[in-house]
């Protein structure tokens, strides 16, 4: 719930204290995480490399007053700025999610989810895709690999496409039959379309204090955001 609220509060800011501050604060949930900081640096490679495209486009096509003519090319300052919050927000939304969403285990996760309220039919979705996503995975490795060992080599012709086509096929086919099998298992076992968690988590001290950490944060962004703005000027 803190992971949604501090995501929509970074998401609705324009400030650039108030975005530096949040990327600062992502920062420190990541700290606090200790999560590893390669995998870390993997993820935002992998996110600032789209941003990256964002800063070639945005400042050359958002038309308002010009910063900067180079021969044909013209710079926009308002295209500078946008790219520039879009890189804040979406760096410190990343960090936060990383740090307060990632490190939870899918069941934790579908349990939070559950508390929320959200609809069990989505839960039940997001818990068994992230169970059967790999083993999916690992038929279609195995396809690949029977293709390679009867000759198969990728190319860009008219048999490697159907090639292709029919591995994806045969994969829908496989994962509709496997998951038909591990319903009715389910099934068999007393399943009542409601999974039920063997731990129950409650409210204690540490959650409360960060639940009021995570809201004095919210207020001081907010504020900083409407202080800018004049609202509370």
């Amino acid at each position: 719930m803190s992971a949604g609220v501090y995501s929509i509060g970074v998401a609705l800011s324009r400030d650039f204290q108030a975005l530096t501050s949040a990327l600062l604060i992502s920062f420190v949930l990541i700290m606090l995480a200790q999560l590893s900081a390669r995998e870390i640096i993997k993820r935002i490679i992998m996110v600032n490399s789209l941003i990256v495209l964002l800063w070639l486009v945005l400042p050359l096509t958002f038309q308002r007053s010009a910063a900067l003519s180079i021969g044909p090319l013209t710079v926009y300052q308002a295209g500078i700025i946008m790219a520039a919050q879009i890189t804040l927000k979406s760096n410190a939304i990343l960090l936060a999610l990383i740090a307060l969403v990632a490190t939870m285990n899918s069941s934790t996760l579908g349990y939070a989810l559950g508390w929320l309220r959200v609809p069990d039919k989505i839960v039940h979705l997001l818990l068994m895709t992230y169970r059967y996503v790999f083993l999916i995975e690992q038929e279609y490795q195995r396809l690949i690999r029977a293709a390679q060992i009867r000759g198969f080599r990728p190319g860009t012709n008219l048999h490697t496409y159907k090639t292709y086509a029919h591995i994806i096929g045969m994969l829908l086919v496989r994962s509709a039959v496997r998951a038909d099998r591990v319903y009715n298992a389910m099934v068999c076992r007393g399943f009542k379309s409601k999974f039920y968690c063997l731990h129950e988590f409650n409210f204690g001290r540490k959650e409360w204090l960060f639940g009021t950490a995570m809201g004095s944060v919210m207020a001081a962004l907010i504020y900083l955001e409407w202080l800018k703005s004049g609202v509370l000027a």
